[in-house]
This record gives structure tokens, C-alpha cells and sequence, in this order.
């Protein structure tokens, strides 16, 4: 399911909470409306919201750091493939071709990132034909000087060093956050709002203020939903730096 259709759900489920109440409510004898049941009730439901509060915080800190996360290593990625461009191009004309396989590297690996070409499973870790092409070019290299010999070694480090950051974006592909986190934070949200209708009288003004809370811990979830898939979604890191790192180069 996507990010909307659990936020939905999510939304469903707390408010369906609040109409249970509603429905339970006029089941109650009064012997269980007394004020100590509705004091037990109330911290009941206290100590519910401080331990979904706490639960709530975690959620929205696992994602947001898996989203700098996954942000900084486009950075390096980027960063790493402008500084081994600028590396070639001091080595001289002779590297040209590979500057130019360089250059058609990035769009296949961009695609793999963004997940806008279908991987089989398992081929994730494996480099693209352009990539490894690229690496092989590089390699063969002749360094004429000492010059030459110097950059073609740090040329050769920098790819290794993208190669490491692009190994870790694909191995930390995936949620991190836990489904039964999400499942157990619905389940107490559901019976907070249970308990609000279960001992005040429904009207419209308490149904429309539980209506907007509810939605307004469904929009939390989404969020946190679309933090932890950093790309893809509204939230999603723009795969637009990372393509335009490099010019064509002028025949």
C-alpha cells in the first residue's frame, strides 16, 4: 500500500474508535458512568497518550534521520563524481572518452536510485554496463608522468569512494520504521478516542473537533510515511542535482 492509502487507514481506524464510543456509550449502566470509573478512565488514557506520545517522537526521528541520511550521500555521490570529473579533466585530453563515459554513467545510475527502472531481485549491488565500462576505461589509462600517474590513483579512489556511497544507498533500502511500532501507535490512538466518547455525549461540535484530530494524526503518519521513502513521494529528494552534475562536453 502506498503512503496515502495507510494514512487513510490510519484516519479510519482512530476515528472509528471515537464512533465505538459513541455507540458503547448509551450500552453503559450507571454504575459504570460513576466519577471514579470516569477518574480511572482518564488516567487510563493519560498514561496511553505520554507512552503514544513517546512512541510518536521515535517514529518521526527514525524518519527524519533515515531522510538527512539518504540526503547526504546524493550530496557525496554528487560531490564525488564533480570532484573525479575535475580529476580527468586535469589529466589531460587523453581522458576525454572516459570524461564521456562518465557522463553516461549518471543517468543509469540515477534511474537505479529513484527506482525508475525495474531491478530484478537481487542485481541491486550489481554496477550498471555503463559503470563498469567507465571503471575499465579508467583503468586502462597510461599516465605519461608523474602527474598523470597521481591522478589517475585519486581518480581511481573517488570512484571507489561513490562506489561505496552507492552500495550504501541499496543496502539501506526499505522502511525503517518498524510496522508493529506503527500498528501498537493506531491501536492506542484508536483507544484514546474510544474513551473520549465513551462518558461525553456526542454532538456535532465534539464529533467535528475529534474528526479534525483524528485527521490531523493521520497527516502525521503520512508524513512520517513519506520521510522514511526519501524517494519517492511528495517529500521526495529531487534526483535534479544529480543529473545536471556535469556538462556535456564541447566536441
Amino acid at each position: 500500500m502506498n503512503d496515502l492509502t495507510v494514512s487513510l487507514l490510519v484516519f479510519a481506524v482512530i476515528f472509528g474508535g471515537a464512533l465505538v464510543g459513541v455507540v458503547v456509550r448509551p450500552m453503559l449502566s450507571e454504575s459504570h458512568l460513576q466519577p471514579d470509573s470516569k477518574d480511572v478512565v482518564k488516567m487510563a488514557t493519560g498514561l496511553i497518550g505520554t507512552l503514544a506520545a513517546l512512541v510518536l517522537g521515535l517514529l518521526i526521528a527514525s524518519a527524519k534521520s533515515t531522510f538527512d541520511q539518504k540526503t547526504n550521500q546524493v550530496r557525496q555521490m554528487t560531490a564525488t563524481i564533480i570532484l573525479l570529473d575535475d580529476l580527468l579533466a586535469q589529466y589531460g585530453p587523453e581522458a576525454t572518452s572516459v570524461r564521456n563515459l562518465l557522463r553516461h554513467s549518471i543517468q543509469p545510475l540515477a534511474n537505479r536510485i529513484w527506482h525508475e527502472e525495474e531491478i530484478p531481485v537481487g542485481k541491486h549491488f550489481e554496477s550498471t554496463a555503463e559503470s563498469l565500462a567507465f571503471e575499465n576505461e579508467l583503468e586502462r589509462l597510461s599516465p605519461g608522468n608523474d602527474v598523470q600517474r597521481s591522478l589517475q590513483s585519486r581518480a581511481i579512489q573517488a570512484f571507489t569512494n561513490g562506489a561505496q556511497i552507492r552500495l550504501l544507498l541499496f543496502a539501506q533500502t526499505g522502511g525503517s520504521i518498524p510496522t508493529p511500532f506503527l500498528i501498537i501507535l493506531v491501536f492506542w490512538l484508536s483507544a484514546i478516542f474510544l474513551s473520549f466518547t465513551l462518558f461525553a455525549r456526542a454532538n456535532l461540535v465534539v464529533m467535528a473537533a475529534l474528526f479534525v484530530c483524528a485527521l490531523s494524526f493521520a497527516g502525521a503518519i503520512f508524513l512520517v510515511l513519506e520521510l522514511d521513502n526519501p524517494f519517492a513521494g511528495l517529500m521526495g529528494i529531487s534526483s535534479a542535482t544529480l543529473r545536471s552534475a556535469l556538462l556535456p562536453l564541447n566536441p
